[in-house]
């Protein structure tokens, strides 16, 4: 009885894991903008960037360099 009960926990505990990195991987799948795109759509830069500014976890991501460089490219100029 108590192999049963080991085993079923251990299949319960995999099935979970999978299903958080699942979770975990559509939300990183995300489509990734550039800069000149977000240069071309501050308004999204903007909120991107507002995004990114509330959530430590995202600030590494592409979509959260790109709109801040984006921005800075806008409000400092080219050069």
């Amino acid at each position: 009885m108590k192999k049963n009960t080991l085993i079923t926990i251990a299949i319960i505990l995999v099935l979970g894991i999978s299903v958080f990195k699942a979770t975990i991987a559509g939300e990183s799948k995300s489509e990734e903008k550039s800069v000149a795109w977000y240069v071309a759509n501050l308004q999204a830069a903007k909120a991107q960037n507002k995004e990114c500014y509330g959530n430590p976890g995202l600030q590494s991501t592409a979509n959260c360099v790109n709109s801040l460089h984006a921005l800075e490219i806008s409000f400092k100029g080219g050069n």
